[in-house]
């Protein structure tokens, strides 16, 4: 159970450092989403994947 925990805190540190080094056209977009993730963890972390990584440029 705790390597879940590790995997887990893992994915959520990365999520959080893909979202920093992203480049978004308006960077109110980069703050909107750093937000997301760090209030709703497990469900920022999935929209960021899902719905987020596009947004990119």
């Amino acid at each position: 159970m705790f390597g879940l925990g590790i995997i887990g805190l893992a994915i959520y540190a990365f999520t959080i450092y893909d979202v920093i080094i992203s480049n978004f056209a308006n960077q109110n977009d980069k703050l909107i989403w750093i937000i997301i993730v760090i209030l709703l963890p497990f469900v920022g972390t999935i929209l960021w994947f899902l719905i987020g990584r596009g947004k990119r440029i």
